[in-house]
C-alpha cells in the first residue's frame, strides 16, 4: 500500500463515516447501510492511517501489508458481527465477564490490534525504518536549512550574509 492507495482510503473511509452520520438528518429512521457505513468506514480510516505513517516512498509498506489486512479483516468482521448477531435474552451466558457484543468490541476489536500492530512493526523495523543513506540525506537537508535560516535572519537584521565557519 502506497502513500496515494493510503490517503485514498483514508478519504473513502472518511466520506462512508461522513454518509453514515448525514443519514441522521433524513426523515424517519436511520437507513440499515449507514451502520454498516459507519463500520467499514471506521476500519478503512484506522487501517488506512495505520498505513499512511508506516509508507516509505520507495517501498510502499512492504511486509505490514498482511498485519493490515487482518487488522482492517478484524475491525470490519468485529462491526458486522455485532450488527448481525440477534439481541440476548436476559440471563446469556457472559464472554469474559460480557455481554457478547460488548465483548466483540471490547476484545475484538479494541484488543485485538493494539496487540497485533506493535509486534509487526517491531519485526519489521529494520526494513522499514531509516537507513544510512536515508539519515545522511535528513542531515544534509537539516544543514541547508539552518544555512538558509541564518542567511535569512542575517540580511533581515543587515547584516552580512556570509555563513560563519561553525555553521558551514
Amino acid at each position: 500500500m502506497t502513500r496515494r492507495t493510503s490517503l485514498a482510503a483514508l478519504l473513502g473511509g472518511t466520506l462512508a463515516i461522513a454518509a453514515a452520520y448525514g443519514s441522521a438528518f433524513l426523515p424517519g429512521d436511520p437507513p440499515k447501510w449507514a451502520a454498516w457505513a459507519l463500520g467499514i468506514g471506521c476500519a478503512t480510516v484506522m487501517v488506512a492511517a495505520s498505513a499512511l505513517g508506516a509508507a516509505r516512498a520507495d517501498r510502499g509498506v512492504g511486509r505490514l501489508k498482511w498485519p493490515f489486512a487482518f487488522v482492517f479483516l478484524v475491525l470490519a468482521g468485529g462491526f458486522g458481527a455485532v450488527m448481525v448477531l440477534p439481541d440476548e435474552p436476559a440471563g446469556a451466558p457472559l464472554w469474559f465477564g460480557l455481554p457478547l457484543r460488548a465483548a466483540i468490541i471490547l476484545i475484538g476489536v479494541g484488543l485485538l490490534p493494539l496487540l497485533v500492530l506493535p509486534i509487526a512493526y517491531a519485526l519489521t523495523f529494520d526494513e522499514m525504518t531509516l537507513g544510512e543513506e536515508d539519515l545522511e540525506r535528513v542531515r544534509a537537508a537539516a544543514l541547508a536549512a539552518r544555512k538558509q535560516s541564518l542567511a535569512e535572519t542575517r540580511v533581515a537584521a543587515g547584516e552580512s550574509t556570509a555563513v560563519p565557519a561553525e555553521v558551514a
